[in-house]
């Protein structure tokens, strides 16, 4: 179980910087806002700044900040966050942040393993990595966020942290297989080198898009996706039931993601995938109470 949550305000953390990392939740019109709301508040604003921070850290990586450079401005981010665990701040999120840190006893190595996957991307586009490379990747950008999560929903155990390391690498996998034009357009392939020679499909981000053998290729990342999906719910039976509720509901949702790949597939993936809202919604409420 995790660590006991007193309820209130934290000494160190103010309404309107509760207020500042909400705002940055809705203004990424991302569905985690309505995701999180099943959290009681002191969860759900701990979620809310965890959130903001990865939005920093996403937009020096993506370019979407106005920082001269990306591989500095993270630098300064692994600095910033080891000294939001020495409890000093500067502003309204290091405010949130040091509130969530210390109400749920958050690591720094979790911090500082984002901000190492960003660095990935800052670094220049990832093309055709090797599985090893995947694989770490997916850990620092998905399940290090997982393992900061799981301790805010309520559960520090081992087995809370194995259903960080198998849904991060379930959600990221499926981003992978949704996103492979958009990720083209910006000069990314995340499709593993050694599967991409199996199927004889081109390491170059845009040819990739028209291979025969893109649509085998996806098919083995999606049942590794589904693998993880179910050793996550294994993990999760010997979790605090009630704790896991976001994971169950997150994981619900991405399957309808997944579902709906595997039904199309990837021999158009310019075409976007389309989801029937009400059936995911529903999925996600189910998985809520069960």
């Amino acid at each position: 179980m995790g660590p006991v949550v007193t309820a209130g305000p934290s000494p160190v953390c103010t309404r309107a910087d509760h207020d500042l990392v909400a705002a940055i939740v809705e203004r990424a019109g991302t569905s985690f806002a309505k995701g999180m709301r099943v959290l009681p508040p002191v969860r759900r604003f701990a979620m809310y700044a965890i959130y903001a921070f990865c939005r920093e850290v996403d937009d020096i990586a993506d370019g979407d900040a106005p920082v001269p450079d990306a591989a500095a401005a993270l630098e300064a981010w692994h600095e910033r966050v080891a000294r939001l665990h020495d409890g000093e701040t500067r502003d309204g999120l290091d405010r949130a942040l040091v509130a969530a840190i210390r109400r749920f006893a958050l690591r720094q190595a979790d911090f500082d393993a984002v901000i190492d996957g960003m660095a990935m991307d800052a670094a220049g586009p990832i093309v055709a990595p090797e599985e090893a490379t995947l694989d770490l990747y997916c850990d620092r950008v998905a399940s290090a966020v997982g393992r900061l999560s799981v301790r805010v929903f309520g559960d520090s155990s081992d087995a809370a942290d194995q259903v960080a390391h198998h849904l991060g690498r379930a959600l990221q996998l499926t981003n992978i297989l949704r996103d492979l034009q958009e990720d083209a357009d910006r000069g990314r392939l995340y499709l593993p080198r050694e599967l991409l020679r199996r199927f004889d499909v081109p390491e170059d981000p845009q040819e990739a898009l028209y291979a025969p053998g893109l649509d085998p290729l996806c098919r083995i990342l999606a049942r590794r996706a589904r693998d993880h999906f179910r050793r996550a719910r294994e993990a999760m039976g010997q979790c605090d039931r009630v704790a896991m509720r976001p994971a169950r509901m997150m994981a619900a949702s991405y399957l309808c993601v997944l579902d709906a790949l595997e039904r199309k597939g990837w021999r158009h993936p310019e075409v976007p995938v389309k989801l029937w809202k009400p059936a995911r919604v529903a999925r996600s409420l189910l998985a809520y109470f069960v």
